[in-house]
């Protein structure tokens, strides 16, 4: 699918069903380097259990126009463009690890576009290693390997694909290595930079759930909890934040353990839908 926005063309997946106009709307935003299609074992679920997504292509990233965008803030002004543009209002925003500052930054800055936060493999920040950042910014195929050693548990390194047959890391690699000149340099060094994740969690008004995994090299649990304090310190106007820890599970959850990505976000989105009805008032 794709739609116009800002004057160029951004590319999504709707996962087979574009949904009714009174469901509520689910948009997925990838982590550095990706595109949509690391949603796929999530977004074709979520389409067919009340929802319409939009699992997006960010700036110069799978087929969106360029060029990427520089700063977590810019992206987090775009992915509010975007809900707009896609007709839903407001939306739940699901985001992976560069995803989860986006989501923050639109929540804080866009609060009338943002339904609830589902945040996968995120922190207080997110330093980039030296070595990984400057293959990144020289386009070499080295960052992919990195990345993808870094982000999968030991258990993935042996197998374990939702799809036999299929190689989680050459997978992710092979993602990685298609990504547009500059998308992945780009974005690390959005993320390396980007010091608003504690200031824009502790502003946010709508229901939070964040799924971190145990195995995470990248993100790991320690390095979430000033971001998960932040929530807390302001809820009082909203639920306390939810959080699921995946046992041997990486960085890179929604690949490695699907059903339990999909079965918690999935959980995530009617908790919060129930707490809206309710604050409104509805039967």
């Amino acid at each position: 699918m794709q739609v116009q926005h800002d004057g160029r063309t951004v590319r999504y997946a709707d996962g087979g069903n574009a949904g009714d106009p009174d469901d509520p709307g689910v948009v997925l935003i990838h982590g550095s380097g990706m595109n949509r299609t690391a949603w796929q074992l999530q977004t074709r679920f979520l389409a067919h259990h009340g929802y319409r997504v939009a699992a997006l292509d960010l700036p110069g990233h799978g087929g969106s126009d360029g060029p990427p965008l520089a700063s977590v803030e810019a992206m987090g002004d775009w992915v509010a463009g975007m809900v707009d543009a896609l007709g839903f209002g407001s939306a739940h925003l699901v985001g992976h690890s560069m995803g989860t500052y986006v989501a923050l930054e639109t929540a804080k800055r866009h609060r009338q576009a943002v339904r609830s936060l589902v945040l996968l493999g995120t922190a207080a920040a997110m330093p980039v290693h030296p070595e990984l950042l400057n293959s990144a910014m020289n386009n070499l195929s080295h960052a992919g390997g990195l990345m993808t050693s870094w982000g999968y548990s030991s258990r993935a390194h042996v197998g374990h694909h939702a799809c036999p047959g299929f190689w989680m890391l050459g997978g992710s690699r092979a993602l990685i290595e298609v990504s547009p000149s500059g998308a992945l340099g780009t974005d690390m060094a959005a993320c390396a930079s980007y010091g608003g994740a504690v200031d824009a969690a502790a502003s946010v008004t709508c229901g939070v759930s964040v799924i971190l995994g145990s195995e995470d090299k990248m993100t790991p649990v320690r390095s979430a909890q000033k971001l998960l304090a932040a929530f807390d310190s302001a809820a009082g106007n909203v639920p306390a934040v939810n959080v699921t820890v995946l046992d041997g599970v990486g960085h890179m959850i929604q690949f490695e353990d699907p059903d339990r990505v999909r079965a918690g976000i999935a959980e995530a989105l009617r908790r919060a839908d129930r707490s809206i009805a309710a604050d409104r008032g509805d039967r």
